[in-house]
């Protein structure tokens, strides 16, 4: 089992912190996120790509800039993010976001803040 984060900061329009009780953080950017998400229409779309790495990705129909729209627990064992382009139907639990947390990289790490 993997306890709880203690703390979990969501920058809407660049990704999640999540300080975790054995001291570690991790940082997910809103396009791994939602790559990610747990749905069963994600997961399926992610075998999809790994069977045929040519296969188009379907449009959400959002031309803009990916966000996220909001977060919410989900009892204290997960949280739901909802995304700018609809999709809200994943439910991060910890475990799941250890498993996916990025590479520490510079692709990954959090933009300096002014």
């Amino acid at each position: 089992m993997v306890d709880p984060p203690t703390h979990l900061d969501l920058k809407r329009d660049r990704g999640l912190t999540v300080q975790w009780a054995d001291g570690s953080s991790n940082f997910y950017p809103i396009k791994h996120l939602r790559r990610m998400s747990p749905s069963a229409e994600s997961k399926m779309l992610r075998e999809e790509l790994e069977k045929n790495p040519l296969a188009v990705m379907p449009s959400s129909g959002n031309t803009g800039t990916l966000t996220a729209t909001g977060m919410e627990l989900v009892g204290n064992y997960a949280i739901r993010i909802r995304f700018s382009d609809g999709h809200d139907t994943g439910i991060y639990s910890w475990r799941y976001l250890r498993e996916i947390a990025p590479q520490h990289d510079a692709s990954s790490s959090e933009p300096n803040s002014p």
